[in-house]
């Protein structure tokens, strides 16, 4: 066993990506969204309420808390709901109630009142939320990457344009839920991936349910659009792997403490226990909103409009595709591995394959606002980490497309640092996007021809192509 295949390279990846992201966060809040988080953690420490009214990340007052670099967004958060005349977030609640227990605790040690220093605050915040997340997210990457076969050199590439070439680092700047989303799915993979090793080998990982479940049930709190179909995605997996009633109902029952805490929580603000709050109408109709035509969770009645936003979110100027070139690759290759039944964990990328699509149908429908001002969609973060790991398992099978791959990914390396540069939260279009995405489709393109005419040239000579040959003469 070499170095790299050892656990303790998953866990040194991680603490090396932890360090970084804390490097990066900004000791401010940089858009209504992130605002919106820290008033509600802000709330939560100071008067143990989830009530916004009188947060400096609401009102203003006291020391400065948002970005004065930034006069559009950088303001006090407009990502609000008005229930019975009271301000509450319009994130989901739930993540804020671990994220408030560890700033008290922080404050009991010493640390001072998010009112009294807001930018100690939101750096701590930012780090224990987004910073988390992408530490989980690069070791269990690792790990996925060594279950995948790709030996070491080419694990190292592979999560580098992970880390590098992707909308990624972007996101470890700010508070956000969908980096966190991205480390919880990440993780649930490689549970998956125990569950099926298990299965084989004619055990049941129970702990390995239970760990998914639990995972299953905080991802679904952390976006209330690609959150729920996780469910039903997982536990088809736990269905196929273990042919087990009992495996399925134990990692069902671990989902619950999530999913209902979510939910009371939701009833207890704003009185409906399904219906999340900012899927509400009427508490977006507060005055001056700014949402009351562009907000999630309605059908709209003009299917060919939303079908165009629909293929717009994958490939238009904020497409997931544009600011992640690396995964054309797997979006085109990816289907001749799926389709072959001797592909290892096949079952677990077919699930988590439709979880995505899933998703982005969901958004597709629903929505028509692209996440608002942030970098490409920010609600199709997580789906980096099954994107990448299909990936992973096409680099493996198919070595003669790693030269694709590196062509490729080289060209998201600029993308991703213009991205990190402007942070999560921008207005219009990453500098040097088309120009990026436009060199990657070029360089490639331009490699397949190279290797098509390779291809006929070799046959008009009746000679074997290089892939072909002997490997040492006779």
């Amino acid at each position: 066993m070499t170095w790299a295949d050892r656990p303790a390279a998953a866990w040194v990846l991680a603490a090396c990506a932890f360090v970084l992201a804390a490097a990066g966060a900004k000791p401010y809040a940089s858009s209504w969204n992130d605002g919106s988080r820290l008033a509600s953690v802000e709330a939560l420490v100071e008067r143990g309420t989830f009530c916004i009214d009188g947060t400096t990340f609401l009102e203003r007052g006291g020391p400065p808390a948002y970005d004065p670099a930034n006069p559009v967004l950088a303001r006090a958060t407009l990502d609000k709901l008005l229930i019975n005349g009271r301000y509450y977030s319009d994130k989901p609640p739930l993540v804020s109630l671990p994220l408030a227990g560890a700033y008290r605790a922080l404050v009991a040690l010493g640390a001072p009142a998010p009112s009294a220093r807001p930018d100690v605050f939101a750096w701590v915040m930012c780090v224990l939320l987004s910073g988390t997340g992408f530490a989980v997210a690069i070791g269990c990457m690792w790990a996925l990457g060594t279950r995948a076969g790709l030996e070491p050199k080419w694990r190292l590439w592979w999560l580098g344009a992970f880390v590098m070439a992707t909308m990624l680092p972007a996101y470890t700047r700010s508070a956000n839920n969908h980096i966190a989303q991205l480390g919880a799915v990440a993780a649930l993979c490689v549970l998956l991936c125990r569950i099926a090793d298990a299965a084989r080998a004619g055990r049941t990982a129970w702990g390995a349910l239970v760990g998914a479940g639990l995972l299953t049930g905080f991802a679904y709190n952390l976006d209330l659009g690609v959150g729920p179909p996780l469910v039903p995605a997982v536990l088809l997996v736990v269905a196929v792997r273990t042919r087990r009633l009992a495996a399925v109902v134990a990692c069902g029952l671990a989902t619950l403490p999530c999913i209902l805490t979510g939910h009371l929580i939701n009833y207890q603000i704003g009185g409906d226990f399904l219906k999340p709050l900012n899927m509400n109408p009427e508490y977006l109709a507060w005055p001056g909103s700014p949402f009351t035509t562009t907000m999630t969770g309605i059908i709209r009645p003009r299917p060919f409009a939303q079908f165009l936003y629909t293929f717009d979110m994958l490939f238009g100027k904020k497409g997931f595709f544009m600011h992640n070139p690396s995964l054309m690759l797997p979006l085109l290759a990816g289907v001749a591995v799926l389709r072959q039944r001797a592909t290892p964990h096949r079952v677990e990328l077919l699930a988590l394959c439709g979880w995505c699509a899933a998703g982005w149908l969901m958004y597709g429908a629903l929505s028509k606002n692209h996440g608002g001002a942030c970098v490409s969609i920010r609600w199709f973060l997580p789906f980096l980490a099954p994107g990448f790991w299909l990936l992973a398992k096409v680099l493996a099978e198919r070595p003669t497309l790693r030269r694709d791959f590196v062509a490729i990914s080289v060209w998201g390396v600029p993308l991703a640092a213009s991205a990190w540069l402007v942070g999560p939260w921008c207005m219009g279009v990453v500098p040097g996007n088309w120009f990026a995405f436009a060199g990657a489709l070029v360089t490639w393109g331009t490699l397949r021809y190279r290797a098509w005419r390779a291809k006929g040239e070799l046959a008009t000579l009746k000679l074997p192509a290089p892939s072909e040959a002997p490997a040492r003469a006779a």
